[in-house]
């Protein structure tokens, strides 16, 4: 039995959960709004008591590997429609800065020619902190996961942390492996 897949979901009370028996399409809807993920139809669930669970027909690889898959999806769709996700991101370098703009624009100053502009998605909302002394700090919050991550890697390609300083965008508390750089002979 798959460790993670056995696990059963607890849905909140406001938490609705349909599927769509002809394209098996599940539909999570909850406070802070609705998403909706493809299962395969061998994968089934059942709602007792407020928890979710899940069952596989067999046990082939291949549904053992989608029943923790569908599991982990679905348990991070509850939890997006009711608390959300947050991703915080600080710019560690002289001169870097980030501001939010209104209409979801995000500006970012890298210490390139000219400042890049990233239009978020709607899903998705941005604030930034600039606290003098301290690295700015990009907020990223969301209810889809899978896309707050995507967007969340795609503004640390514009700098990503390099080695020898450390300079980039990283995320909070993440560490960064420094290297030693050259040495003075003797």
């Amino acid at each position: 039995m798959s460790r993670i897949g056995k696990l059963p979901i607890s849905v909140p009370a406001g938490v609705e959960i349909k599927r769509d028996s002809k394209s098996n399409i599940i539909t999570v809807k909850g406070p802070k709004g609705s998403l909706s993920q493809y299962v395969d139809g061998d994968i089934t669930y059942t709602i007792e008591d407020g928890h979710l669970t899940l069952q596989r027909p067999t046990e082939q690889k291949r549904h053992k590997a989608m029943h923790g898959l569908y599991r982990s999806l679905l348990a991070n769709m509850v939890k997006g429609v009711t608390e959300g996700f947050e991703i915080r991101q600080e710019l560690v370098g002289v001169g870097f800065r980030a501001e939010a703009k209104p209409g979801n624009l995000l500006d970012l100053s890298l210490g390139y020619s000219h400042n890049i502009l990233i239009q978020l998605a709607p899903e998705i909302s941005v604030e930034t902190i600039n606290e003098k002394g301290k690295n700015p700090i990009i907020i990223l919050r969301g209810m889809d996961k899978q896309l707050l991550g995507q967007v969340a890697n795609k503004i640390r390609s514009y700098r990503k942390p390099e080695p020898y300083k450390g300079k980039g965008i990283r995320f909070v508390g993440e560490e960064v492996r420094r290297k030693a750089g050259k040495s003075a002979e003797k």
